[in-house]
C-alpha cells in the first residue's frame, strides 16, 4: 500500500473505532448500524473519488445495514471465556470473538463494497440480495444450530448462526456475480474486525489486571471498530473499481435512512425504552425526575435537527452536480458523527459529570479526524488478487489470537466475570 494511503486508512480506523466504542452505550442492531454508517461515510469522504459521489450515500446505507446485522449476536459469555485462567477456555473465547467480529466486518464491508458498484451502468438487484442473505441465514441456523447442535454461546442466543449463513450467502453472491472488489473489501473488513474483537478481549484482561479504574470493555469495543475500519479501508483502497461515471446524485432516499431512520430507532430504543434512573443516580443528581425527561427530550430535538438536515440536503441533491453530491456526503458524515457523540454524552450523563472519562477520549479522536480529514487523499493502488495471501493472513491472525489466549490465561488465577465452558 502506498504511503499516501496510510492517512485515510488510519482516519477510517479512528472513526469506526470511536463510533463502535460509542455504540457500546446503545447496543443491538440500530447502534451498530449508526456506527457502521459513520465509518463507511468517512471512508468515502476521505477517498475523494469522483465516481463515489453518487453511490457513496447508498453504499454507506447498505454498509450500515451490514454492520448493524451483527447486532443480533450475543457475545457476553464469550468475553467471560476469554478471561478464563484455563488456556483451552481462554483461547476458545478469543477465537469465538474472532468469529463474531469477523461476521460483523464481512457483512458490513461486503454490503458497503457492493453498494459502491451500484450505479446506473450496473444495478445491484438488492431485493434478490436480501432474499439470498435471508435464506442463507435461515438455512444455516436451522441446520447447524438446531439440527446439529453446533452451539457457540450456550445458554445465550445463537444468532451468530444467522449471520454466518447470511455471510456465506453474500460471499456466494459476490463470487457468482463477479463482484470481486466487494468480496475483497468484505474479507479484509472481516479479518480486521475479527482480530480486533479477539485482541480487544485480551486488552480488556490486561486492563482488569492492571487495577486501573477505566472502562476496559469499551477498549475491546474500540479495538473491534478500529481494526475493522482498518481492514475495510485497506480493502477498498487496494482494488480496481474501474472508471464508471458518477451516477444517482439525485437519489435522496439513503439520506433519510441514514439521518432519520437509524437515529430514530436509537432514540426510541435507548432514550424512551431504557430506564435512565440508574445512570442519573450514579452521578448523584437531585432532580432525577426533571433530567429523566429532559435527556430524552434533548435527544429528540437532536433527531429533529437531523431530519431537517436530511430534508435540506435532499434539496441540494436536486442540482445533480458532482460538487453538490460530494458536499452532501461530507455534511452527512459529520452530522452523523457529531450526532452520535451528542447521544453518548446524553445517555451517559457525561455532559454534566466526569465519571465516564472515556467519553472525553471520543472527543479527542473526533478532533484528530476533523483536523486531518482535509489533508487526506487516497491513491487507488491495485494489488494483485492473491487468495493465498489472504489465507496466510487469516492463519497468522488466528495464531496470534491463540497466542493471546495462552498469555492471558497464564497471567492470573481468575477474574470477575470469568467463565469456563470446558
Amino acid at each position: 500500500m502506498r504511503q499516501n494511503n496510510l492517512l485515510p486508512v488510519l482516519l477510517t480506523a479512528l472513526t469506526l473505532g470511536t463510533s463502535w466504542a460509542i455504540r457500546g452505550q446503545f447496543g443491538h442492531e440500530q447502534g451498530a448500524a449508526w456506527a457502521g454508517a459513520v465509518g463507511c461515510l468517512m471512508l468515502v469522504v476521505l477517498a475523494k473519488r469522483k465516481e463515489w459521489s453518487g453511490s457513496g450515500l447508498k453504499a454507506a446505507f447498505f454498509g450500515a445495514i451490514g454492520w448493524g446485522m451483527g447486532g443480533m449476536m450475543s457475545y457476553g459469555i464469550l468475553v467471560g471465556y476469554g478471561k478464563s485462567a484455563n488456556f483451552l477456555n481462554a483461547s476458545y473465547g478469543l477465537m469465538s470473538l474472532f468469529v463474531v467480529g469477523g461476521l460483523y466486518g464481512f457483512l458490513g464491508g461486503g454490503l458497503f463494497g457492493l453498494g459502491l458498484t451500484d450505479t446506473g451502468l450496473k444495478r445491484v438487484p438488492w431485493f434478490q440480495v436480501i432474499l439470498e442473505l435471508t435464506a442463507g441465514g435461515i438455512i444455516f441456523y436451522f441446520f447447524f444450530i438446531e439440527q446439529l447442535g453446533w452451539k457457540m454461546t450456550p445458554p445465550r442466543s445463537e444468532a451468530w448462526g444467522i449471520c454466518a449463513g447470511a455471510s456465506l450467502a453474500l460471499a456466494y453472491y459476490l463470487f457468482r456475480n463477479g463482484q470481486r472488489n466487494a468480496l475483497r473489501v468484505a474479507m479484509f473488513s472481516g479479518l480486521g474486525a475479527g482480530f480486533g474483537f479477539g485482541f480487544g478481549n485480551f486488552l480488556q484482561t490486561l486492563g482488569d489486571l492492571s487495577g486501573i479504574s477505566f472502562n476496559f470493555w469499551n477498549v475491546m469495543e474500540y479495538s473491534l471498530g478500529f481494526f475493522g475500519g482498518l481492514g475495510m479501508a485497506y480493502g477498498a483502497l487496494t482494488t480496481n473499481w474501474g472508471n464508471s461515471q458518477e451516477e444517482d446524485s439525485k437519489a435522496s432516499w439513503p439520506l433519510f435512512g441514514l439521518l432519520v431512520l437509524i437515529p430514530f430507532l436509537v432514540w426510541q430504543q435507548s432514550f424512551m425504552e431504557k430506564d435512565l434512573s440508574p445512570m442519573l443516580e450514579n452521578i448523584a443528581l437531585n432532580n432525577l425526575n426533571f433530567w429523566s425527561k429532559a435527556i430524552p427530550t434533548g435527544a429528540f430535538i437532536i433527531w429533529l435537527g437531523m431530519v431537517g438536515f436530511a430534508w435540506k440536503m435532499s434539496k441540494t441533491l436536486e442540482s445533480g452536480t458532482v460538487d453538490s453530491s460530494a458536499s452532501v456526503l461530507q455534511t452527512t458524515c459529520w452530522v452523523l458523527f457529531m450526532g452520535y457523540l451528542a447521544y453518548t454524552f446524553l445517555i451517559t450523563g457525561a455532559f454534566m459529570s466526569f465519571y465516564r472519562i472515556e467519553q472525553f477520549l471520543y472527543l479527542a479522536n473526533f478532533a484528530v479526524v476533523w483536523f486531518l480529514a482535509s489533508k487526506s487523499s487516497a491513491h487507488f493502488q491495485v494489488e494483485k488478487k492473491n487468495e493465498t495471501g489472504i489465507l496466510k493472513l487469516f492463519l497468522l491472525l488466528l495464531i496470534l489470537i491463540i497466542l493471546f489466549g495462552a498469555i492471558s490465561s497464564s497471567l492470573h488465577e481468575g477474574l470477575p466475570g470469568m467463565h469456563n465452558r470446558f
